[in-house]
């Protein structure tokens, strides 16, 4: 019934809050003059230095790094959008990724069932796959695309596509994975299901009407698709 799951990383593999905090934390102080622009910064891309926290439209959800990069410009005289993106993905790549379940035994189990494993991210395609190689898990999929690896960036449906053409899969035996709408709505865009995770930002209400499961997480998958079958 199913042959493929496509998984968003930043949310969805790795726990966002705690992955990404950390990393707005010290890149904007790291670019800022003081303290007080370095909250002015965090406040152009909804972001909370102090406490942490992203504001659930930030661009670091679900946007790519040029997007991120030209929300930040208009705080940052004499930065191009272009430099500031590759600051941002070299930096990106450096970012300490908390795995929102051990990642090795799940994936390992997925594919000993014949699953095809892909990773389709509006991060670039450099540092994903930086943070995959961190972790140990490269091997484990088919298929890996950044938002410039040329098949565009979510909510559009080219990654999904790409993953299923590449592979030889029927979209509607192909289930998108993620933890927000830009996911939720590229997989349905591709005719394939989709699961929703609350290891994101968005919430359960938010989530729900654009998937055909939400899952606390990725850990959850093998018991859902036990339940396809039975």
């Amino acid at each position: 019934m199913i042959d493929g799951l496509l998984f968003d990383k930043d949310g969805t593999l790795f726990d966002f809050r705690v992955s990404w905090g950390r990393w707005a934390q010290g890149f904007l102080t790291g670019i800022a003059t003081d303290k007080a622009h370095a909250r002015r910064l965090g406040r152009a891309i909804g972001f909370d230095l102090d406490s942490g926290a992203f504001a659930p439209d930030s661009p670091v959800i679900a946007a790519t790094a040029a997007d991120i990069a030209a929300a930040l410009a208009p705080e940052l005289s004499g930065v191009s959008v272009e430099d500031l993106t590759d600051r941002i993905d070299a930096s990106a790549g450096q970012a300490p990724m908390s795995e929102a379940v051990p990642l090795r035994p799940l994936l390992s189990a997925l594919r000993a069932a014949g699953l095809r494993l892909g990773v389709a991210t509006n991060d670039s395609e450099v540092p994903a796959r930086q943070h995959l190689a961190n972790h140990g898990i490269t091997d484990c999929f088919d298929f890996i695309s950044g938002y410039d690896s040329g098949h565009g960036a979510k909510p559009g449906p080219g990654m999904c596509l790409a993953f299923a053409r590449q592979l030889g899969l029927e979209p509607s035996r192909v289930v998108m994975v993620g933890d927000s709408r830009h996911d939720l709505d590229a997989g349905r865009a591709a005719g394939m299901r989709t699961i929703a995770v609350l290891t994101g930002i968005a919430k359960r209400e938010e989530l729900a009407p654009h998937a055909d499961v939400v899952l606390a997480d990725i850990g959850a998958i093998p018991g859902w698709l036990s339940s396809l079958e039975a």
